[in-house]
């Protein structure tokens, strides 16, 4: 299987490592991956803010960059729901042969139909069901299935884990003491659970909780679930 990286924005500028693990993970499982050097930004935060129009042109570009995979894996739920959901709607002509878009663990589950990848992780860790993974892509269990097989790993229960976190991409900047809140009650509970590690399949959500974990000084690390399923003895990256 043929199969594209889609890194994404906020992992290409600001979480490489998410990127890197995605395709360490992917090959260990036997899947060839390339990264078109030609992708740019998907078009979201555009159409999120209202420019529907200046967003089109970033569909199409997504559709000719990713034209000939068999598939496309991104590590994030937002960018992945946004190829599959909101790009037939913005250019319907362009994205009609494009492959389809799928987040990492939904890849795993539902096309290579695995669950124990051969990671090992030896910490205590809670699951952040974000809102574009669970509302608009509807992965449910699938990150937890994949979190349970991780040898070592110790999944902690998430009370509020349905609630959001308060990013909510420009969400935070328009509304930040509303954010700051949210964030802080996510913060609380996943202390409260005892966690080492908190981890979702959205950057940008761990970026929010990662940060207000350091300024209220919460011993608490953020980290993407793709580098989890990374980790193994073998690689000595189970932290």
């Amino acid at each position: 299987m043929r199969v594209a990286l889609f890194v994404t924005c906020v992992n290409d500028l600001a979480f490489p490592q998410a990127g890197i693990a995605t395709v360490t993970l992917l090959e260990r499982l036997g899947v060839e991956v390339e990264f078109p050097a030609a992708q740019t930004c998907c078009g979201q935060m555009h159409y999120n803010t209202g420019y529907p129009d200046e967003a089109r042109p970033l569909a199409e570009k997504f559709a000719r960059d990713f034209a000939g995979y068999d598939a496309v894996v991104a590590p994030s739920g937002s960018c992945a729901a946004f190829a599959e959901h909101i790009h037939p709607e913005l250019a319907p002509s362009a994205v009609g042969g494009t492959p389809p878009v799928y987040e990492l663990t939904a890849f795993l589950t539902d096309v290579l139909r695995v669950e124990d990848v051969g990671a090992y992780f030896p910490h205590r860790v809670v699951y952040h069901p974000t809102c574009h993974s669970s509302r608009l892509l509807g992965l449910g269990e699938r990150p937890l299935r994949l979190l349970r097989a991780v040898e070592g790993l110790e999944l902690a229960e998430l009370p509020g884990a349905d609630e959001c976190c308060g990013f909510g991409g420009t969400f935070a900047v328009k509304n930040p003491d509303v954010s700051t809140a949210m964030g802080r009650d996510k913060l609380a509970h996943a202390v409260e659970a005892g966690a080492q590690f908190l981890t979702a399949v959205d950057n940008s959500c761990l970026m929010h909780l990662g940060g207000l974990a350091r300024r209220v000084g919460e011993q608490l690390t953020t980290i993407h679930l793709a580098e989890i399923l990374a980790s193994s003895t073998r690689s000595g990256s189970g932290r």
